[in-house]
């Protein structure tokens, strides 16, 4: 059975604003959360990036639902031990119903700190190494850890949960979903491709794997698309561009080359339920057992209404 969830969007939205849909997104029959990490939005006119650690702290006083953060880079502007004890505070704020999803992160939030963006095979073996000082910090025993990227000196984490907390592990390629194979507690995505799902599962085995679509319910496809362009056309850039651009400006300047047409065709817009739920069963068929929606633009409460009304009783099972 696929599980439907909400999929917060720091990058557009602001902490209060964030807490109100996840309110609104229980009401209206979602299962789970997906949650944002980024310290710069992809452009400025999606206007938001507080920062998510705070947020999960509020959303665990306001709903019951699990949460997933997708996802957080451990490896570059914070330390992977730092981010073992957020996580771990999450989890205790949550009641267990906290989930850790990595990534080997984008320059866009990385660079902030100055440091070199190291190129991909390098990224992924510094998120190797972060998710193993996360886990040993997890067990709450002392942890002294010399590794190839990190240093942790006497390190213990002593509000924990009374289980370690999960660690999903993103991917978008092949060699990303062998690595998450092979360190994941299950896999993240956004892509309904049934490749990258068996390949984390040939490391794997039969782990949750989770995936993210955005769309744009609106009172015509004409008004969606419109919208979706206007916020969120950075989705639809080629290549590596998406891990190697360093500010919004330059996700604007580039995203200039992506037209309301490309962003119709990726994103449902408009206010017909069955394409939704034929992309739902996409990535259903593809192999994932969640699948989280985000509403782009601020009619969220004509969102949720349709989703309760329209889209939850025929969610595929």
């Amino acid at each position: 059975m696929v599980s439907v969830g909400y999929f917060l969007s720091c990058e557009a939205f602001g902490p209060e604003e964030l807490l109100r849909q996840a309110r609104m997104a229980e009401q209206a029959g979602f299962e789970r959360l997906w949650i944002s990490d980024h310290f710069h939005p992809w452009l400025d006119e999606q206007g938001n990036s507080p920062f998510v650690w705070s947020v999960i702290g509020a959303l665990s006083q306001v709903t019951s639902l699990p949460i997933t953060t997708a996802v957080t880079c451990p490896t570059v502007r914070t330390h992977p031990a730092v981010i073992a004890q957020a996580a771990a505070t999450a989890a205790v704020q949550c009641q267990g119903r906290f989930v850790l999803g990595v990534g080997s992160g984008e320059a866009l939030n990385e660079h902030i700190t100055g440091d070199r963006w190291p190129p991909v095979a390098v990224r992924l073996s510094m998120l190797d190494e972060a998710c193993e000082i996360i886990r040993k910090l997890h067990t709450g025993e002392e942890v002294t850890y010399r590794g190839q990227y990190y240093t942790v000196e006497n390190a213990r984490l002593y509000t924990l949960p009374e289980q370690p907390v999960p660690i999903y592990v993103s991917a978008f390629g092949p060699q990303a979903a062998r690595v998450a194979g092979r360190i994941g507690d299950g896999f993240c995505s956004t892509m309904p491709d049934p490749g990258l799902v068996n390949t984390f599962r040939d490391g794997a085995g039969n782990k949750p794997a989770q995936a993210g679509l955005k769309l744009c319910w609106a009172d015509t496809e004409e008004e969606g698309r419109t919208r979706a362009h206007r916020l969120w056309r950075n989705e639809l850039l080629p290549g590596g561009l998406g891990q190697t651009l360093s500010t919004p400006r330059e996700f604007e300047q580039v995203s200039t080359l992506v037209t309301e047409q490309m962003v119709g065709e990726q994103f449902p817009c408009g206010s017909d339920p069955q394409r939704l739920l034929d992309i739902v069963q996409q990535f259903a068929d593809a192999g994932y057992d969640e699948v989280y929606l985000q509403q782009i633009g601020p009619e969220q409460e004509k969102f949720f209404d349709a989703f309760s009304r329209e889209l939850r009783p025929r969610i595929p099972a």
